[in-house]
């Protein structure tokens, strides 16, 4: 099965955007694949922002999505785009970082007017590193509750379509049989 790499571009640590991903991924799991999480937030600050690829956890980061078969992009749309988190990350990879790689986008926001942003903001940037592009899903926050003892649920409707989407994204991802035959 493949191995599968979320990437998080949320900066907070409660997150919907963070919850979305690990409950992506547990699924992706729950299907036999192995599956990682990058929360992009838990990198180093200064040398995220000096783009210091030599640093040694953003070097591990950027081999992890390299040893990825397939991503898993999440984020939060502020201002009607992807995290700034996010954006400073994917400006680190090469130019060819997701060539020939599924890639699945998430995104998490306040208002349906953002939903756009997947198509309008983040698919460029990620077909310009070369993903296959799987089709996203947005999910507004109203749909993402927390429950008293602190555990973030997604609603019926929403968890169904989400389902839809992970259907797919499954669909396009290579088996590792097939990996290590080629």
């Amino acid at each position: 099965m493949a191995i599968v790499l979320a990437l998080s571009g949320s900066p907070s640590r409660a997150s919907r955007t963070a919850f979305l991903a690990g409950h992506t991924t547990a699924e992706l799991r729950a299907r036999g694949h192995q599956t990682h999480v990058l929360a992009l937030r838990d990198l180093p600050a200064a040398p995220l922002l000096a783009a210091d690829i030599h640093d040694p956890s953003l070097a591990r980061a950027v081999s992890r999505v390299a040893e990825a078969d397939a991503l898993v992009v999440a984020t939060p749309i502020y201002k009607a785009a992807y995290s700034g988190l996010l954006k400073t990350f994917l400006d680190l990879l090469p130019q060819h970082a997701f060539t020939g790689k599924p890639v699945l986008p998430l995104a998490t926001g306040g208002s349906a007017a953002h939903v756009l942003a997947l198509d309008y903001a983040l698919r460029p940037v990620l077909t310009a590193l070369g993903a296959q592009v799987c089709q996203g899903r947005f999910v507004l926050d109203r749909h993402l509750t927390t429950t008293p003892d602190g555990a973030m649920t997604l609603d019926h409707d929403a968890q169904r379509q989400l389902a839809r989407v992970v259907d797919q994204f499954d669909l396009a991802l290579p088996s590792r049989a097939h990996l290590t035959a080629a």
